[in-house]
């Protein structure tokens, strides 16, 4: 087994490289526009260091989101132009779930609950617990002092993500929220350790319907008025 995996769920862009024994090789960049400019450099790049070709890969892994729009779009293109173009499988894992999989080993018996920024008081979040089950599903949140109060009020639930830092003057209050010093982003490390899990059960996408787990709608700034020309 060899997959390759995908993250563009932020800024910039994760890319890894799994077998069965574990992890090869992994590139993060976390810088304005690496996801286009530098993704299909990063794939070759870490496949070859991993002592392979892109042909010997068994299946591309993406994460699905939830995220950035664009970055999603940029990931997920890629990922199915991949599986096109190698006659591979499709891979499709949520961004959150591989998120807390990055800290459920130093927090045994704790809530996850990763968030990514969504702007303004809103984030896209889950509770997982540290098996990486679910608790509570992906859902865009807007925050405010009574949000998680029910989980917060009898287990001690870990915030993690861009997300978790923006909210952390409204849940710091209560004494079962715990913001750990490192700051967690979208790994395709994590990706491709569930990556793993699902191609050994089979779980593929179907490549040519698979759509990224925007969440909610795109929204685009809207026009600005043009000027009035003095005649």
């Amino acid at each position: 087994m060899l997959l390759l995996s995908i993250d563009t769920s932020i800024r910039g862009c994760s890319v890894a490289v799994h077998n069965e024994t574990g992890l090869l090789a992994a590139y993060d960049l976390f810088t304005d526009k690496s996801s286009s400019a530098m993704l299909t450099t990063l794939m070759r790049d870490s496949v070859a260091h991993a002592g392979f070709k892109l042909a010997d890969v068994d299946a591309i892994v993406v994460a699905k989101g939830p995220g950035s729009y664009t970055g999603l779009r940029v990931g997920v293109s890629t990922a199915k132009g991949l599986c096109y173009a190698l006659d591979k499988p499709l891979i499709a894992i949520n961004t959150l779930q591989a998120m807390a999989l990055q800290l459920a080993p130093f927090f045994p018996e704790h809530l996850l609950c990763p968030m990514i920024d969504a702007r303004r008081m809103e984030v896209y979040a889950a509770v997982l617990d540290d098996n990486n089950a679910f608790v509570q599903e992906t859902q865009a949140v807007i925050m405010n002092e009574n949000s998680f109060e029910d989980l917060l009020a009898d287990r001690q639930v870990v915030f993690l993500g861009d997300g978790a830092a923006k909210c952390r003057p409204i849940l710091e209050k209560h004494s079962n929220a715990i913001f750990p010093a490192i700051d967690i982003k979208p790994s395709a490390r994590t990706i491709g350790q569930l990556g793993t899990i699902a191609f050994q059960n089979a779980q593929f996408e179907d490549v040519a319907s698979f759509e990224p787990y925007y969440l909610k709608d795109f929204m685009s700034p809207a026009p600005r008025k043009a000027s009035t020309l003095v005649q």
